[in-house]
């Protein structure tokens, strides 16, 4: 019986969860009519849940840690990085499932894998994990709702999109490249029995530049070396290795495609002044410095692409002025727009604004929420795994 509330309580989570992913995606809104109610459940329910347990003093915890997700979400929100809904959400869920996996609050599933028992949680309170595991879900969504958005509405992206898989002989020379660099290292560091593993990736990247800045004489005769060595100690390493490398090479170039020229055209539209709106978010900050007002649209890559051809190192730092219009998630005001009104009059900005299209987070605490619940804290797995490598 005193396990029916905590069930209850998580499974009000998810599917709670599921529904503002819901209206999130399609309307870009968490409603209020949801959060506010999530949050009075979540403190009636465990406030009759610790008052059958006659544990008073854990429920003033978790009222404490319910009012410390929100402060911690308000902070979010005044800074930019969370939208209203996503702070009340994250609340309404702290007030829900304050602890998880502790005597007496049970958890939906447990396991063993590895001889680890999972779900693996972190020594601080629940919905930390699950602010930590939202945050960390939020690119793999932010790929899948671009590529989604691509194929659904900009198919014209889609070449650029699969350009990497077309690139077949360059991808072929960089995988051949990056596995002999590996070999040569796997080499070196049992030649010397060195077992660091951040030595190994150091060794593995300059080896590779060095293979890539070689002439392509020695170069092929360098990687045909290797290979026949790969072929006569390890067939399946060699081939297994090839189409391991390959593959990750097409992703990676996908993902940077996607974060870098794509994102522009599916994430960003150009919007005349007397079009914006209260909440459009600018794709860039707008600074004042001695009375000139200065764009900042371009990116930190650019940033130092431009560094780097030029020379010149001031291309790298972030410009000194005043603030006049942010690109945070807490998007334009009554008076942001104004201004930029009296701007363009007085001809100091076009009478194009490039606006973000507002991307749902709510999808990614789902995400969040079922890692959470399932697997545990991901940054305290990611902790463990580097600790056990090191």
């Amino acid at each position: 019986m005193l396990t029916t509330i905590p069930f209850i309580c998580l499974i009000i989570a998810i599917i709670t969860c599921i529904y503002v992913s819901y209206t999130d995606f399609k309307e870009g809104i968490i409603q209020n009519k949801i959060t506010f109610p999530l949050i009075a459940i979540g403190i009636l329910l465990n406030g009759i849940y610790f008052f059958m347990i006659s544990n008073f003093l854990l429920f003033i915890k978790c009222e404490i840690v319910t009012i410390i997700i929100f402060i911690l979400g308000y902070i979010f929100w005044k800074m930019g990085a969370w939208a209203g809904g996503d702070v009340k959400l994250f609340t309404g869920l702290a007030a829900l499932i304050p602890f998880y996996a502790i005597p007496f609050y049970p958890t939906l599933i447990s396991y063993n894998l590895f001889g680890i028992q999972f779900p693996l949680f972190g020594t601080y309170p629940f919905p930390f994990t699950l602010i930590i595991n939202s945050i960390l879900s939020v690119l793999p969504f932010l790929l899948i709702y671009m590529i989604y958005i691509v194929i659904r509405t900009k198919p014209y992206l889609i070449n650029e999109l699969i350009s990497p898989i077309k690139e077949y002989k360059k991808n072929i020379l960089f995988t051949m490249t990056i596995l002999s660099a590996v070999t040569i290292t796997f080499i070196i560091t049992k030649q010397f029995d060195l077992h660091i593993i951040f030595v190994t990736l150091i060794l593995i990247s300059l080896i590779s530049l060095i293979i890539s800045k070689i002439p392509n004489i020695l170069k092929t005769i360098l990687i045909f070396s290797v290979t026949v060595y790969m072929l006569i100690t390890d067939v399946y390493i060699l081939f297994t290795g090839i189409i391991f490398i390959y593959i990750s090479i097409i992703v990676v170039d996908i993902i940077k495609n996607l974060l870098t020229s794509i994102s522009k055209e599916v994430l960003q539209d150009n919007y005349k002044i007397e079009d914006l709106k209260a909440g459009m978010i600018p794709a860039y900050n707008i600074y004042e410095q001695y009375g000139k007002i200065i764009i900042a649209d371009k990116t930190f890559t650019n940033r130092l692409t431009d560094m780097l051809k030029t020379g010149d190192i001031s291309h790298i730092y972030p410009i000194q002025g005043r603030l006049i219009i942010s690109s945070m998630a807490a998007g334009l005001n009554t008076e942001d727009i104004k201004l930029l009104n009296e701007l363009y009059i007085q001809n100091k900005i076009s009478d194009n604004i490039r606006i973000k299209k507002g991307i749902p987070f709510a999808p990614s605490i789902l995400i969040g929420l079922l890692l959470s619940i399932f697997i545990g804290d991901l940054a305290f797995i990611l902790g463990n795994i580097i600790a056990a490598i090191i």
